[in-house]
């Protein structure tokens, strides 16, 4: 198998459940060091267990810490150099999507906790792994938007400016440090069938959420919801050095769904 990723050492936050868990066993099975970092301490020590588990090779260290605090993630960056000496990849994944409500409606202090989380936590990330990267003169990062960095969603309005905030971010990020070898993009996923996304169809038809899982996929031009395995594969190769050349994108990885103009 390829080990892209032998004596490499990747931050992945967000790491205790859904697309982080998802990507940090794909980079285990190619021979990661990890950075695991998740607020959810039984999530993320359960994460740790597993992986270790399936593959005892790897090392990993895992972080406690809530993005939204800087002093949280400079020392997850912290402890990351300290163990490994280097920082090869950021993953900067961790994310909420808040409540659904009316944008007159919406509460503002849940509005601020998204901005918190959602931009904030991916710019302190960028903010104190960068300095590291160039250092090395190397560095790859993935941030992660959405399709609602993209496009609009109806009643999400903090989730949609946060996503749409990570997008900008990734191009400044690309356009200021390419120079350093530092190549910097996003990922947009669409509806991937994580714990977050299912807890969604159960707000929207909490007796059946299969059926609104169901409905729900119908929409989309290959008839299905995503896998987080298929995300991670395209983290992956954004994180891997095999990519040399693919700097400041935000790449859709939703089946195609974002293209639809209008109902069909």
């Amino acid at each position: 198998m390829n080990k892209r990723f032998e004596n490499k050492a990747i931050i992945i936050t967000g790491a205790g459940m859904g697309l982080g868990l998802a990507t940090a066993k794909e980079l285990a099975s190619e021979g990661a060091n990890l950075v695991l970092v998740d607020y959810n301490e039984k999530s993320l020590a359960d994460a740790k267990a597993e992986i270790s588990k399936k593959f005892p090779d790897v090392k990993i260290i895992h972080v406690v810490a809530d993005v939204s605090k800087e002093e949280a993630v400079k020392n997850y960056v912290n402890e990351a150099v300290k163990t490994f000496g280097s920082i090869d990849g950021l993953y900067n994944n961790a994310g909420i999507e808040g409540k659904q409500a009316s944008i007159t409606e919406y509460d503002v202090d849940m509005f601020k906790k998204v901005i918190d989380i959602n931009l904030m936590g991916v710019y302190y990330g960028l903010r104190y792994v960068i300095p590291v990267m160039q250092q090395q003169k190397f560095g790859r990062i993935v941030n992660v938007a959405s399709v609602g960095g993209i496009r609009g969603v109806l009643n999400q309005m903090p989730y949609v400016a946060s996503k749409h905030a990570v997008s900008g971010m990734t191009k400044n990020t690309a356009l200021e440090y390419g120079r350093d070898g530092i190549l910097t993009n996003a990922i947009a996923p669409g509806a991937i069938l994580t714990p977050m996304v299912a807890e969604a169809f159960k707000q929207v038809n909490p007796t059946d959420p299969k059926a609104a899982e169901s409905e729900y996929a119908q929409r989309n031009p290959t008839k299905r919801l995503g896998l987080p395995h298929e995300v991670a594969k395209v983290v992956a190769f954004l994180l891997s050095e095999e990519n040399g050349y693919v700097n400041g994108q935000t790449i859709a990885i939703d089946g195609g769904e974002s293209n639809i103009y209008g109902n069909s």
